[in-house]
C-alpha cells in the first residue's frame, strides 16, 4: 500500500525562533553538548519501548535488542543519531518537535533576559535540549514511527532552524526514530569518528543502552568489504547507579544527573545507596542547583524515576518522594518489585513505603551536612527554601528534623536574607525566655514596623519575621522546636516575662482605673471588636489588633481569601496604649460624635498598620478629614 501524500511547511511560533536563536547563541561555546541531548532522548525512547512492551511485546516488531546507531557520512556531511526506540506518530511529532507546545513555553520565554550567560542555564531548565542539533546543523532531518504502527505511518520532519518546517507522511519499516544532522561546514569536526567516540565517552558513557558506531577499518579495504559491516558498542553500558561508589568519578556523577534532569548545571550535592536485605534496592539522588520551572505547578508531577532490575519503569515516581521533597531528581532501582507496576500499585505497596522513608531520611541528611557549609546552603535555601516550608505539615514524622534546617529573616538579620536557623535563635535567646517568637505580614516591612514588635524591641527579643505565604501554613503545623513553643506576637495576652519591673502591676491597675473608657469604646466600635484592652506591647503606637491563641491569624485570612477560600475574618481584640497623646485625646473627647469618629479612625489605623485593607476607605477618609478640620 502506497504511503498518502500529506506533505505540509508550517511556520515556527515566535517563540520558538526565539528558542532557536537562544540556544544556537548561548551553547555555541560549548557545542559538542548537542550530542549528549540527542543520545540522552534516544535513550529515553528505547527506555520508553521497553517499558510499554512489558505489557505489550508486540511493540518489539521481533527485534527486542535495543541500541541507539551513529552513523557518518562524509561525502554528504552528515551525522545520523539512529534509535530503536518506542518513536512518535505524527501528532506527537507536532507537539513535540514541530510547536514546542509545551506548558513551560511562555514561562521560558518570559524568563529569558537577554543575558547569554544567565539565559543558557534556562535551556535545560525547562527541556529544549533538541534544539541543541542547530548548533552544529544547518539542515536536521527526522525520520520516525511509533513502535505498533505500519511502515506507512511513518513520518519526516525537516527544518533549518530559521522561521518554518515541513511535516509529510512517509514509508518507514524500522521503528524508532533517525535524526540526520546536515554540519556547518565549519562544524566538520563532528564527521571524525574518533571526535564523536571521545565525546560519547565523556557525556554518554552511563547510559544503560549501547551506543554503537562502525567498527572502524584496521586492514585492507576490500577485506573489510568482503566481512560486511560490524558495529561495536562506544559507551561502557552499564547502568552507573549499580556501579560502586568508589569506582564512580565526581564528573561521571554530574555529567549522569545532566543525563536524568536535562540540565546543563552541575548538581549541588548528591547522595548514592545501595541497599540490601529483606528489600533490595539502590537510589541515586541528587539536589539541583536550579528550579525548574513547573515547580509550582500544582497540577504537575514531580519525581524521580523508578526502575526494576535496571528496566525503566516511570519517570516521575511521586510515591518514592513527599511533595515537600519534588525539587530532588535521581533514580530508585528496586530488585523485589514486579516489573508491571503501576502507579495504583505504588500506592499501596509496603515495599515502596520503605524506600521512601529511607530517601526522606537520607536526603535530610544530605541537606544537614549542606547546611554546615552555610554559603553552598544558602544557595539552595535561596531556590528551594519555600519548597522546604511546606515539610513540617506534610511529615509529621519529621516535622522537627525539616524545622532544623529552616531559615529565617528576624529582627536581627542585617539585610532580607532568609539565613537564620531556629537553632542559632535558640542560642541568642535570654535565659527567662520560653517561646520562639514570630510575626506573619505581607512583607518584610510590613512585619518589620509592625506595632506588635515594640515591646520586643525595648526588651532586645529575636522576632521571627514571616512573610512568604506557607509560613501561615508552616506556623500552623509546627507548634514547638526542641520543646520551645512557638508564639506569634499577635496572638493572645503577652508573656510576664516581657513585661519587666512593676510595668505587670501597672497595667492592671491603669486597666481597671481606665475600665469605663474601655467599655465606651467597645460600646463605639460594637461588633467590628471582640474586645478593647489596654496593650503590654506598645510602647510607641496608640493601639493594634490581636486575635486570641487558637484563632486564625488576620494575615491567615487574608491569604485565603486571595486564594479565593471563603475564610472568616476573625473578629480582633483592639489593644489601645493608654499613655499615647491620641488615645489621652479619645479618653477626653465629651462629644459622642467625635468620640465614635476618632475610634473608628484609631480602629482602622491599627488594621493598616499591619496589612489590612478597610471596608469603607472612603469613610475612613472622611472621618479623617473631619477630626483633621477641628485642629
Amino acid at each position: 500500500m502506497s504511503v498518502v501524500a500529506h506533505k505540509e511547511t508550517q511556520a515556527f511560533q515566535t517563540e520558538v525562533s526565539r528558542v532557536l536563536d537562544l540556544v544556537i547563541r548561548s551553547l555555541y561555546s560549548n557545542k559538542e553538548i548537542f550530542l549528549r541531548e540527542l543520545i540522552s532522548n534516544a535513550s529515553d525512547a528505547a527506555e520508553k519501548l521497553r517499558f510499554e512492551a512489558l505489557s505489550n511485546e508486540g511493540l518489539y516488531e521481533d527485534q527486542s535488542e535495543l541500541a541507539i546507531r551513529l552513523t557518518v557520512d562524509s561525502e554528504k556531511g552528515t551525522l545520523r543519531i539512529s534509535d530503536n526506540g518506542i518513536g512518535m506518530n505524527r501528532d506527537e511529532v507536532v507537539s513535540n518537535i514541530g510547536t514546542i507546545a509545551r506548558s513551560g513555553t511562555k514561562a521560558f520565554i518570559e524568563s529569558m533576559s537577554g543575558d547569554k550567560a544567565q539565559d543558557s542555564q534556562l535551556i535545560g531548565q525547562f527541556g529544549v535540549g533538541f534544539y541543541s542539533a542547530f548548533i552544529v546543523a544547518d539542515r536536521v532531518t527526522i525520520e520516525t514511527r511509533k513502535a505498533g504502527t505500519v511502515a506507512d505511518e511513518g513520518v519526516r520532519w525537516e527544518s533549518e532552524g530559521t522561521d518554518s518546517y515541513s511535516i509529510e507522511n512517509i514509508s518507514k519499516e524500522s521503528r524508532g526514530t533517525d535524526i540526520t544532522l546536515h554540519l556547518r561546514e565549519e562544524e566538520k569536526e563532528f564527521l571524525d569518528e574518533w571526535r564523536l567516540r571521545s565525546v560519547i565517552n565523556k557525556f554518554s558513557d552511563h547510559i544503560s543502552i549501547p551506543v554503537m558506531m562502525l567498527k572502524q577499518s584496521m586492514g585492507e579495504e576490500e577485506e573489510e568489504k568482503e566481512k560486511g559491516e560490524e558495529w561495536e558498542q562506544v559507551n561502557t553500558g552499564t547502568a552507573l547507579w549499580m556501579r560502586s561508589k568508589s569506582d564512580v568519578s565526581d564528573e561521571e556523577y554530574r555529567e549522569f544527573y545532566k543525563h536524568i534532569a536535562h540540565d546543563f548545571d552541575d548538581p549541588l550535592e548528591w547522595v548514592h545507596n545501595r541497599v540490601e536485605g529483606t528489600n533490595e534496592y539502590t537510589s541515586l539522588l541528587y539536589v539541583p542547583k536550579r528550579a525548574p520551572f513547573d515547580l509550582w505547578d500544582p497540577n504537575q508531577k514531580h519525581g524521580v524515576k523508578l526502575y526494576v532490575k535496571r528496566v525503566f519503569i516511570m519517570d516521575e515516581a511521586d510515591k518514592l518522594m513527599p511533595r515537600y521533597l519534588r525539587f530532588i531528581k535521581g533514580i530508585v532501582d528496586a530488585d523485589d518489585l514486579p516489573l508491571n507496576v503501576s502507579r495504583e500499585i505504588l500506592q499501596h505497596n509496603r515495599k515502596i513505603d520503605a524506600i521512601r522513608t529511607a530517601n526522606i531520611k537520607r536526603i535530610l541528611g544530605l541537606l544537614e551536612k549542606m547546611s554546615k557549609r552555610e554559603e553552598e546552603y544558602q544557595e539552595f535555601w535561596n531556590t528551594f527554601g519555600r519548597v522546604l516550608k511546606e515539610g513540617p505539615a506534610e511529615d509529621h514524622d519529621n516535622a522537627e528534623r525539616i524545622a532544623g534546617l529552616l531559615r529565617f529573616v528576624t529582627t536581627k538579620s542585617e539585610g532580607d536574607a532568609q539565613s537564620v536557623g531556629l537553632d542559632r535563635y535558640l542560642e541568642r535567646m535570654p535565659e527567662k525566655q520560653e517561646k520562639i517568637y514570630y510575626i506573619t505580614a505581607d512583607s518584610l516591612s510590613a512585619a518589620r514596623f509592625s506595632p506588635h514588635l515594640e515591646v520586643f524591641r525595648k526588651n532586645d527579643i529575636e522576632v521571627l519575621l514571616l512573610t512568604d505565604h506557607v509560613d501561615e501554613w508552616l506556623v500552623s503545623h509546627l507548634h514547638e522546636y526542641k520543646g520551645k513553643r512557638l508564639q506569634s506576637v499577635a496572638k493572645g495576652e503577652l508573656d510576664d516575662v516581657l513585661v519587666k519591673g512593676d510595668r505587670e502591676e501597672e497595667k492592671e491597675e491603669k486597666a481597671g482605673e481606665h475600665e469605663a473608657f474601655l467599655e465606651r469604646i467597645q460600646s463605639s466600635l460594637g461588633n467590628r471588636s471582640k474586645e478593647v484592652r489596654v496593650s503590654k506591647r506598645l510602647t510607641e503606637s496608640p493601639a493594634c489588633l490581636v486575635v486570641e491563641d487558637y484563632d486564625m491569624s488576620q494575615n491567615l485570612a487574608r491569604v485565603l481569601k486571595q486564594m479565593g477560600q471563603d475564610a472568616p475574618m476573625p473578629t480582633p481584640i483592639l489593644e489601645i496604649n493608654l499613655d499615647h497623646p491620641v488615645v489621652k485625646k479619645l479618653e477626653q473627647t465629651q462629644s459622642q460624635e467625635q468620640f465614635d469618629d476618632l475610634a473608628s479612625v484609631l480602629f482602622d489605623q491599627a488594621l493598616l498598620a499591619e496589612g489590612g485593607k478597610l471596608d469603607d476607605p472612603a469613610a475612613f477618609v472622611h472621618r479623617l478629614n473631619s477630626l483633621l478640620s477641628g485642629l
